[in-house]
Parts: C-alpha cells; sequence; structure tokens
C-alpha cells in the first residue's frame, strides 16, 4: 500500500508514453485496463488504471482504492453514471457498469480472492468492504 503512489504516478507515464499500450500491472503480466468515467461532479472524462478480472466477456472490478477507507472516485462516478468507457491495450470499448450486492456479490467476491489473493489484505487494511463492479458491452 505504500508503494501506491509510485505505481498510480509511474501508470501514468507509461500510459502517455506508450499510448496506452504499457502499464505496471500489464508488465507484472496481470490484465490491465484504462477506465473513463464521467465525473459526477464536473461531468468531465476522468480515467484511471486498473487491474481487472477477465470473466467471460465481461470486465469485473474491485474498487480497493488500494486500502484506503473511502471508495474511489470511479467507483462513485460509476454509481452516478454506470455508462463508461475501457481500453485495452489502448483500444476503446463502450461498457456499462453493474454493482454486485448480495449473493452475487458473495460469490464473485470468491472468485476475485481466487484471482487475486491480496484483495483480502487491501479490504482488511480498508476496513470495509471493497466494491465490486461488472463491466460489459451494451446489448445493440
Amino acid at each position: 500500500m505504500r508503494t501506491a503512489r509510485f505505481v498510480v504516478w509511474a501508470d501514468k507515464k507509461l500510459h502517455k508514453a506508450f499510448g496506452g499500450r504499457v502499464s505496471l500491472v500489464a508488465l507484472a503480466g496481470l490484465p490491465s485496463l484504462r477506465l473513463t468515467t464521467t465525473g459526477r461532479q464536473s461531468g468531465q472524462p476522468r480515467s484511471t488504471n486498473l487491474l481487472y478480472f477477465p470473466r467471460g466477456g465481461d470486465f469485473v472490478l474491485t474498487a480497493s482504492n488500494w486500502g484506503r477507507p473511502n471508495d474511489p472516485a470511479w467507483a462513485l462516478n460509476l454509481r452516478a453514471d454506470p455508462k463508461c468507457q475501457v481500453a485495452l491495450a489502448g483500444k476503446p470499448v463502450e461498457t456499462v457498469a453493474r454493482e454486485l450486492h448480495g449473493d452475487e456479490y458473495d460469490r464473485m467476491w470468491a472468485e476475485l480472492l481466487e484471482f487475486w489473493p491480496g484483495y483480502r489484505m487491501e479490504q482488511r487494511e480498508a476496513n470495509r468492504p471493497l466494491p465490486v463492479f461488472v463491466l460489459n458491452r451494451p446489448v445493440r
């Protein structure tokens, strides 16, 4: 958790230098995407690089915020407007987010812990349930 600021800073630099095709998470061999939401107060596009859990054709995001006590801004933005965009290796994909609750959350949380056991430590550090969002492509 102490390295979060450096990781975020370095990831932004890599994204800019390589047009979104390179991220620290991806260099570590993990799936990463760039999420763009609409700012709930500003109405402006807000982007951040995130680890995601690929599940079928969906993208599963955990709002761990590096173990901080508050939900990240992107989670608040998705609650206000679930339409968003993900970019994989710089290629944009339109998606719609849905926050999980109840039994659906519990089942996904178990899958997420198998995928990335570090979420347990982040949840303990944050001292809050970590919100989980499933992003999928809208049906046209």
